[in-house]
């Protein structure tokens, strides 16, 4: 009876140790996706520093342009002032000159503002996009800022079965937490891209590659308006065909990779001249 007893209790400490070390395992994989995703972020937020940076600094050389042409033109007052008489003509002309640089230095100072702006909205759309999407933790999806324009590509046999046009079920979740971010951001607009290889495809319900590629992008457009409710004039559909590859099509993995669904997140070009102009009503 006692051997039986110390048995029941060594195999219930074993089960116990078991369940430990998967709990710990499960928390520890947490923790390294965690960290990942601050990585990314971290890295994303450095790209817009640096970008800023750079903003800046050609602020800066445009500042010292303007602060040089105002110390020209109060050299040239000075040298007037020493002047007899000024004729009219010229007194208009020096006070042109001194307008069109008062209002270069506000255009400037506005055009700054509305880039920082404009970035700061960026970052915060990027990080949402990985808080939503990072879960999913698929490499098929991939998010990228390039020139300030937020773009996710999403893989072709993620989205599509080879020669069709039809979304997958995985797709349709994807696309539902993209139109969760886009339907809470009003000031954006999107695009889908539709993107094939350069293998030639025609059957009784695709012409081309052309008529792929744009059969692709209206699919995933449809799914955007009528499943999740995204504003049908907010978004933009065209098909790229085989025309903008980045990769080589003379492997399988590179045609892997130029049959995909880009969906570009678009800043509304209104609302960009609008900060301008509020900058430039400021300013007066």
């Amino acid at each position: 009876m006692k051997n039986i007893l110390g048995t029941v209790l060594v195999a219930a400490l074993l089960l116990s140790s078991c369940v430990s070390q998967k709990q710990h395992a499960a928390l520890q994989s947490d923790l390294d996706v965690a960290k990942q995703n601050l990585v990314d972020i971290k890295a994303n937020l450095t790209k817009c520093i640096l970008e800023k940076e750079k903003a800046n600094s050609n602020f800066k050389t445009l500042e010292g342009q303007v602060s040089h042409l105002k110390k020209s033109n109060n050299s040239l007052l000075e040298n007037l002032g020493n002047m007899a008489k000024l004729s009219t003509k010229e007194a208009e002309n020096l006070e042109t000159s001194l307008e069109n640089i008062k209002e270069k230095d506000l255009r400037i100072r506005s055009m700054q503002n509305a880039i920082t702006r404009r970035d700061s909205v960026t970052l915060a759309l990027v990080t949402s996009l990985k808080g939503v999407l990072d879960d999913i933790n698929d490499p098929d999806i991939e998010i990228n800022v390039e020139k300030g324009v937020v773009y996710i590509s999403l893989s072709d046999k993620l989205v599509f079965n080879t020669g069709s046009f039809v979304v997958s079920d995985r797709a349709k979740e994807i696309l539902g937490k993209v139109a969760k971010i886009v339907n809470d951001k009003p000031d954006i607009n999107i695009m889908v891209e539709g993107h094939t290889d350069n293998v030639s495809i025609q059957n009784d319900v695709v012409e081309d590659n052309w008529d792929l590629s744009v059969k692709r992008a209206t699919s995933v457009v449809r799914i955007l308006q009528k499943d999740f409710g995204v504003a049908p004039e907010r978004m933009t559909a065209a098909g790229r065909s085989s025309y903008v590859p980045i990769a080589s099509n003379d492997t399988d993995a590179g045609k892997s990779r130029n049959r995909r669904t880009r969906i570009v997140i678009l800043p509304k070009l209104d609302e960009f001249y609008k900060l301008l102009e509020e900058g430039m009503k400021k300013a007066n």
